[in-house]
């Protein structure tokens, strides 16, 4: 009976279809509100649209000074055999210690107890921490004075006999250099302690060029931070492969200085190296995360979810300076 009284209403009855429609939206919406709840996905029409609704988290940055430098001003010249020059470039006095092939699951269980146990502060504290897995140590008696880019000589002696660390993936780094506070009454000013240089040297097995690896920054708090190059845009021609790793555009020094990340570079010669990629007109001063490329400017960075570089999505972005920063350097330039 029942069916033959459905069978009647969609023969006759638009009703019906009116019904079926609605149920079927209704049954549909709940389905897509239950699985999403509110924040259903959409697509949306223009960068206006866009820029409301999806915007790039903004990290907040805290102004660290760090009182450490280290440069290695011939990497050329520098082997196991012959050893490699140092020049370290502290805003205080500092003491420079050399560990040559360092463990390294030591030295990052070093690092791990730095943060858990115990901070280190001192060339003896990291050793304690490394259980000695070292083969030879280097240490500059003399303290380093403040601004003081005096080279610092390091080889490993004839009698360890050793010629090359051996193939990679390697169980030891060629050369880890430490940089720590050489006053005590320094050590409660700065938030940063010391700071862990990790070289790579070139010998019979991996010929390399020297170079820093990696940067560990210790601070007083118990963290450690990565120091990580920012790539920035230009415009002029790139520097030799000796100074850039393969595919690194070259840098802005103005901005990595107010960054804490500049080096001895020298100026870029055209002016409009520092322009967004995008617009062409606004200064650069966004860092777009994780691929760290600083190619936007304060107006473009609000329209992209993408970098305009590589196409990554990004995650984070902070500026390299403030609006209030900015206004100061052009009221003093000009």
């Amino acid at each position: 009976m029942a069916a033959v009284f459905l069978v009647t209403l969609y023969e006759y009855s638009p009703l019906f279809y009116i019904a079926l429609v609605s149920v079927c939206f209704l049954v549909t919406s709940v389905l897509v509100l239950g699985w999403f709840g509110l924040g259903v996905p959409v697509i949306l029409r223009n960068s206006e649209e866009a820029e409301s609704s999806t915007r790039v988290l903004k990290k907040r940055m805290r102004q660290v000074k760090n009182p450490f430098g280290l440069e290695i001003p011939n990497p050329a010249a520098a082997s196991v055999t012959r050893g490699v020059t140092l020049t370290p470039d502290c805003l205080e006095d500092c003491v420079l210690t050399c560990y040559w092939g360092c463990n390294v699951q030591k030295l990052h269980e070093a690092l791990q107890k730095h943060v858990y146990c115990f901070r280190i502060k001192t060339p003896q504290a990291l050793e304690d921490a490394l259980y000695n897995e070292y083969l030879h140590k280097q240490q500059h008696l003399e303290s380093i004075k403040k601004n003081d880019k005096a080279e610092k000589y390091c080889q490993l002696p004839e009698d360890a006999q050793v010629v090359d660390f051996g193939p990679v993936p390697r169980a030891r780094y060629p050369l880890v250099a430490l940089l720590t506070l050489a006053d005590e009454e320094d050590r409660e000013i700065y938030d940063i302690i010391a700071m862990v240089a990790v070289i790579h040297i070139p010998d019979e097995s991996y010929r390399l060029s020297c170079r820093i690896l990696y940067q560990y920054l210790l601070l007083a708090q118990g963290q450690y931070h990565d120091l990580k190059q920012l790539f920035m845009s230009a415009n002029s021609p790139a520097p030799s492969s000796s100074d850039t790793f393969p595919g690194e555009s070259s840098t802005a020094p103005g901005l990595l200085e107010k960054a804490g990340l500049a080096g001895e570079e020298p100026e870029l010669q055209e002016e409009n190296s520092k322009d967004c990629v995008v617009c062409q007109n606004g200064p650069v001063n966004w860092v777009l995360l994780p691929c760290r490329h600083t190619c936007l400017c304060d107006g473009c960075i609000k329209y992209f979810q993408q970098c305009p570089m590589c196409r990554q999505f990004v995650q984070e972005s902070f500026p390299l300076c403030s609006k209030k920063e900015q206004d100061e350097d052009e009221s003093t330039h000009v």
